[in-house]
């Protein structure tokens, strides 16, 4: 790991991997943090701090996945915003995409489940009131035909320390009736991502 010092006075940290590569920066009033490689099977050796395919079919081995969370300090709170960007997918297809409150694991049901600003007192959440674009950091995506594609949400509040862990890929978009509130299918791959 290296820890660049800006002129500026903020520091730059940056952590030199071959898949994946973490960078972060931080100053006075913003900080921002990406993580970005390739999608490898949770096979042995298993390296948790690499990007997780559970189903090359639909994130084949070798596709990319790029997130990155920008924080930005405020007298009266924080801005967070998170950017997911990928290629390699399958093209013309709807994937729903959502932070998680725990790391990437050798299972799909690992990562735990979404971070939420207000935690539903009643897991796994479903009720609209909880499962929402506003209390969730949703990033559902559309591939274009070469199977790129980019999401991006922005919230009023920031994440709270060690809570939220990691970004999960799903098979379809994200639902939004009562009783189905945030499903969006199995999970196909997750990324590690040490929010701020």
């Amino acid at each position: 790991m290296r820890i660049l010092r800006k002129a500026s006075g903020a520091l730059a940290v940056t952590a030199l991997l071959a898949v994946p590569t973490t960078s972060a920066f931080v100053s006075d009033d913003s900080r921002a943090v990406r993580v970005e490689g390739q999608f490898v099977p949770p096979t042995s050796p298993f390296d948790p701090s690499k990007p997780l395919t559970y189903d090359s079919k639909t994130v084949p081995v070798g596709a990319f996945i790029s997130v990155a969370e920008q924080v930005d300090g405020r007298v009266d709170g924080a801005a967070t915003s998170v950017r997911l960007s990928v290629s390699g997918l399958l093209p013309n297809r709807t994937y729903g995409a959502h932070v998680h409150s725990k790391p990437c694991g050798r299972t799909p049901d690992a990562s735990g489940p979404h971070y939420q600003n207000v935690k539903d007192p009643h897991q796994p959440s479903t009720d609209p009131a909880y499962a929402n674009r506003e209390n969730e950091v949703w990033l559902d995506f559309r591939t274009d035909a070469q199977g790129r594609a980019t999401a991006e949400s922005s919230y009023d509040w920031d994440f709270r320390p060690g809570e939220a862990q990691s970004v999960v890929i799903h098979e379809h978009g994200t639902a939004t009736k009562p009783g189905e509130a945030g499903m969006a299918g199995p999970r196909l791959a997750c990324l590690t991502v040490p929010f701020s």
